[in-house]
């Protein structure tokens, strides 16, 4: 019986780690890296409801609802915020700003919703509230980049888009921290943005989100996901986006920006309530995505090991190969989703994942906490 070394197995499986991952940077990303919007022959304006939950939010609402009140768009639109049984003074605030914005609709809860948990509830209200069949959803500590974010998002729509996935990031600060979050928020959206192109859409974020309401009517709302505390975004737009009725928006006017966490605790606690309902995936996507973790994770592992025990020439080989046109399409991919300054950075961010995945791989099985905000 033929048998291998054990060197060779290593630098084997390095090498199949790097193929794996070029395979996802070349048929994937580069599809976020090279998109072109384009061009329709003839421009519409839908009518557009806006809807935002918020719950204890005073301070993000003087924040951010002006920078969404102000959008410039010539066609009909409303802005819908659910306050859910805040004790804070949204209330007031928003009665502030209902004076001087008669596009503002706000409705109070005062009671909890029982048996559903999370946000589903308040959004729910919300978008039945809507009076436009056009929904964009961000959240209360979101601002649009620019004051044309609502017309770039309902620019995408075609007869057939029911769904268009936006890029929701994090404002700019100093920081290490500042960095790894940007780098996560922005390396998952690669993915979701990438995986949409290729006609396998996955998820969406709910800091810009946007889907026809008869969409949401037609498939009873949330109520096969009342269950799960979270999955508003990704586990609604699981179930029900495809190759033909979702469109993705890729511009810097169209993202919209939060204020990012200050500590590693409230970000861990954060990252891990998201992780909870990846489980509930369809097959083909956790395959697809566990495949790239399991490269993306043994990569730098296997790259450290197989420089000091294999052919190091060859293993430079392997690496360059798939490191350099990482290197490309990141660049060109941050800078489609205005994150380019964290180009520079890409090789310790990239090296950085294989202790983020340690760090939140087992949220994939914690039970899923029972707040939303």
């Amino acid at each position: 019986m033929l048998m291998i070394d054990w060197r060779d197995a290593i630098f084997y499986l390095f090498t199949t780690a790097a193929l794996i991952q070029l395979f996802y940077y070349g048929w994937f990303f580069s599809r976020l890296a090279f998109y072109r919007k384009k061009e329709k022959v003839s421009q519409r304006q839908h009518p557009v409801s806006v809807v935002i939950c918020a719950r204890d939010e005073d301070e993000n609402l003087a924040r951010n609802l002006p920078g969404v009140l102000v959008q410039q768009y010539p066609s009909s639109k409303e802005v819908i915020v659910v306050n859910d049984n805040s004790v804070d003074d949204s209330k007031f605030i928003l009665q502030e700003l209902k004076r001087t914005f008669k596009n503002l609709h706000i409705v109070e809860l005062t009671q909890e919703a029982k048996l559903i948990s999370g946000k589903k509830y308040p959004l729910s209200i919300g978008i039945r509230e809507a009076n436009y069949e056009i929904l964009l959803l961000t959240d209360a500590d979101c601002v649009p980049s620019s004051e044309h974010w609502l017309e770039k998002m309902q620019d995408a729509y075609t007869e057939e888009t029911e769904i268009v996935l936006g890029y929701g990031g994090y404002h700019r600060r100093k920081g290490l921290l500042n960095k790894l979050i940007r780098f996560e928020t922005f390396h998952t959206a690669l993915q979701y943005l990438s995986y949409a192109l290729a006609g396998i859409p996955y998820m969406g974020v709910g800091r810009n989100l946007s889907y026809r309401k008869d969409l949401f009517l037609r498939n009873k709302g949330f109520s096969s996901i009342n269950h799960i505390p979270s999955g508003d975004d990704d586990l609604f737009i699981n179930k029900l986006a495809n190759s033909r009725n979702t469109a993705v928006v890729i511009e810097p006017e169209a993202i919209t920006r939060s204020i990012p966490k200050t500590t590693w605790g409230s970000w861990l606690r954060q990252k891990s309530r998201h992780y909870t309902t990846a489980k509930y995936y369809k097959p083909l996507h956790k395959f697809l995505l566990g495949l790239y973790f399991i490269s993306q994770f043994l990569f730098y592992p296997l790259l450290g090991v197989s420089l000091f025990f294999c052919n190091w020439q060859w293993v430079t080989v392997v690496a360059a190969i798939k490191l350099i046109p990482q290197a490309v399409i990141l660049y060109k991919s941050m800078a489609k989703l205005d994150e380019k300054d964290l180009w520079p950075w890409f090789i310790f961010l990239d090296m950085w994942m294989f202790f983020y995945y340690l760090i939140f791989f087992p949220a994939l099985w914690r039970r899923p906490a029972k707040s939303w905000s």
